[in-house]
């Protein structure tokens, strides 16, 4: 099947809404909806990629966009960088506007540094990278930016409860050229953008909780992707450089991409 590529200019933001109404009132374009296998195909080559990968590191950018009760989106960006190496290590740094934060993981012990706080707790979790990524979600509510991207066999994952699939054809992030895909499941709206030819890496990822008022969308957006050799061996122990003073869990306030003075809002 052939590549769709669009390169799309709008004058102005009226322009913008009068073809997104022709769009939602006309259909998707011819096409759109066609390539669904060549796009489940598309999203399990990076999988596979992804899956044969013993060491990782990227920089990334996010963006996690809130709603106020004026309906005025927001969105609070934060930088940082991953280092993953196979099957129990991991090193997460995440910057932003609110927090400095880092998070080493042994395979034993989890330890978050608060940077700016001069603080750090450490946590047993005894396991995988796997297993971590599902204690950072379910027990601590501390989840690792696209941690989904992170997991043995994405493609499962992913397509989990997935309901429609569409190929966009092709983008462009950061100056590579990215095969574009959405999905769609009960809850959230996601896509994807990944990196055409022999490396196929995620370059960028978007979720919209299409559940929630106005629909607010978290995205992180990766770059200076490494692999393997290219990956330099990492130090995953914990070293308290600064001196910080271990405390609680609960005493690192402000840790999150979502600080404390925002209030989570409800559903539609």
């Amino acid at each position: 099947m052939k590549r769709i590529t669009r390169k799309v200019m709008w004058p102005n933001a009226a322009a913008l809404s009068s073809a997104l109404l022709l769009i939602f009132v006309l259909g998707s374009p011819p096409g759109a909806t066609a390539g669904e296998a060549e796009a489940k195909g598309l999203l399990k080559a990076m999988s596979d990629y992804l899956d044969a990968q013993k060491a990782i590191s990227f920089a990334y950018d996010s963006n996690l966009e809130v709603v106020t009760k004026q309906h005025q989106k927001l969105l609070l960006a934060s930088s940082g960088k991953i280092e993953l190496g196979r099957p129990e290590k991991i090193r997460v740094t995440r910057t932003g506007g609110f927090a400095d934060v880092e998070m080493v993981f042994d395979g034993k012990t989890l330890t978050v540094l608060g940077k700016n706080l001069n603080l750090y707790t450490q946590v047993d979790v005894p396991g995988t990278v796997e297993h971590l990524v599902d204690e950072l979600r379910e027990k601590l509510d501390k989840p690792i930016p696209g941690a989904d991207l992170l997991l043995p066999h994405v493609f499962d994952e992913l397509m989990a409860d997935v309901v429609d699939v569409k190929d966009l054809g092709s983008g462009v992030i950061g100056g590579t050229e990215c095969d574009h895909l959405a999905f769609r499941n009960k809850d959230v709206d996601w896509q994807i953008w990944i990196a055409q030819g022999e490396h196929p890496y995620p370059c960028r990822y978007v979720v919209t909780a299409v559940g929630v008022d106005l629909a607010p969308q978290y995205s992180i957006q990766i770059r200076d992707w490494k692999t393997s050799a290219d990956v330099a061996a990492g130090d995953f122990a914990f070293n308290n450089t600064t001196g910080a003073k271990k405390a609680g869990l609960t005493e690192l306030k402000d840790i999150d991409e979502l600080p404390a003075h925002f209030a989570v809002g409800g559903k539609k």
